[in-house]
């Protein structure tokens, strides 16, 4: 089985940040990315509060650009080059099967404190607020959330691939 890079890679892909202001919560998140050129590591960073029903920020990377899916069927997961300040994260996978902006299937990280390969099985990952069975041909979206309790978070991710 071959491997996908999909950070860095050609510029058709960009991380988004989305923090729980979209739902009346108030937690504050930046996302540094690199210059054009720079092999720096994308970064999160800010401040998860529980108030207002919130708790999370989250930078997000649509797999397509017209927002329709991805076939990852023929890869066994995902592997993230991160560091961080070992909080716990989780990876949130959203498939177009999806019809809720909660539903998706996750798997939760502690990043550390240097940069670290992990490698995170498809299989291992739940569905949260979804019936419908994990389908990688069917992926649209990977997140990665800092969520569900208050803290400082601060991650980075340098690459980002299927393995």
């Amino acid at each position: 089985m071959s491997e996908l890079e999909l950070w860095p890679d050609d510029g058709k892909r960009q991380w988004r940040l989305i923090t729980d202001m979209v739902m009346g919560g108030v937690s504050q998140g930046t996302l540094h990315t690199p210059v054009a050129g720079e092999l720096s590591p994308v970064r999160m960073h800010g401040a998860v509060s529980t108030e207002n029903n919130g708790g999370f920020i989250q930078i997000a990377m649509d797999l397509q650009q017209d927002g329709g899916r991805f076939d990852a069927s023929d890869y066994a997961g995902i592997r993230l080059e991160v560091s961080g300040n070992g909080e716990t994260y989780g990876v949130h996978l959203r498939t177009t099967d999806m019809v809720r902006p909660q539903q998706s299937y996750r798997q939760s990280f502690t990043a550390p404190h240097h940069l670290t390969v992990l490698r995170l099985p498809f299989v291992d990952f739940v569905a949260h607020r979804i019936e419908t069975p994990f389908d990688p041909s069917r992926l649209r979206r990977i997140g990665l959330v800092a969520i569900g309790r208050a803290f400082d978070a601060d991650l980075s991710v340098a690459r980002l691939w299927l393995y």
